[in-house]
């Protein structure tokens, strides 16, 4: 089928030494194929049981994706791949609101779920710091309804500092913008309008912040990104990472 994903030569040769290699028991299902069936399956949305059988065992696909998602293998290895770059000059920090499906209610855990209730009912908040080039460096989840300004400092703490970050009127606080200052970066970031001292910024490097605004969208490409179908947090953070990772840094 020519609307299958198949991990190419060049990609596999990238992530085949990140994987795991201390596993007990049976040999594992042969890897590039199990994990070319995990993107197609988010790519899709569908559900597991109905991937297509070019991937093998569809319990195996659910399984060998949840159980690494459990065990923080996918961050891993998007930590590992977005890592072996350089420090950025410029950083953009960004968050886009997904839709929480029915399904994903239900688990254990609380506020840990990271699905908040507002207006447009339950909904998940995903962060995102990219380089200038759009990859992602950072992601972190929160509920829907949560400020973007909470988040922010967990995420761009966890980066170097950059020269500049570039990011919208959301972010626009005298707070956030001294503690980028103490950090030797140079906010872009336009003023709200009821400022009573407006701030001055780029004007032309802000217009490159659309970059960030095509990551999401190319996230959203993904349907089980787009829409939250997972009940547990580290499984939707697990899919998050992967495909960050195929997409961008493979």
């Amino acid at each position: 089928m020519s609307d299958l994903f198949w991990f190419s030569d060049a990609q596999w040769a990238r992530i085949e030494p990140l994987l795991p290699s201390n596993t007990r028991g049976l040999k594992r299902v042969d890897d590039r194929r199990v994990l070319s069936g995990i993107v197609h399956v988010i790519r899709s949305g569908g559900r597991w049981v109905d991937a297509p059988a070019d991937y093998g065992p569809r319990k195996t696909l659910y399984n060998r994706f949840q159980r690494w998602a459990e065990r923080g293998i996918w961050e891993d290895i998007f930590s590992a791949l977005a890592g072996r770059e350089d420090v950025p000059d410029r950083l953009m920090i960004d968050s886009t609101i997904v839709k929480a499906h029915r399904s994903s209610s239900g688990a254990k855990g609380g506020p840990w779920l990271m699905i908040g209730l507002s207006k447009g009912g339950r909904t998940t908040k995903i962060h995102c710091v990219t380089d200038g080039r759009g990859r992602p460096c950072v992601l972190a989840i929160t509920p829907g309804n949560t400020s973007d300004h909470k988040a922010a400092h967990q995420c761009l703490a966890a980066m170097p500092p950059a020269t500049h970050l570039i990011a919208d009127k959301g972010y626009d606080s005298t707070a956030f913008r001294d503690w980028l200052t103490s950090r030797g970066t140079i906010p872009v970031i336009p003023p709200r309008s009821n400022r009573k001292i407006q701030y001055h910024y780029d004007r032309k490097l802000y217009r490159e912040r659309n970059i960030i605004e095509r990551t999401f969208n190319r996230f959203k490409d993904f349907r089980r990104i787009a829409t939250r179908y997972d009940r547990k947090l580290k499984t939707y953070m697990a899919a998050l990472c992967l495909i960050a990772s195929v997409v961008w840094w493979l």
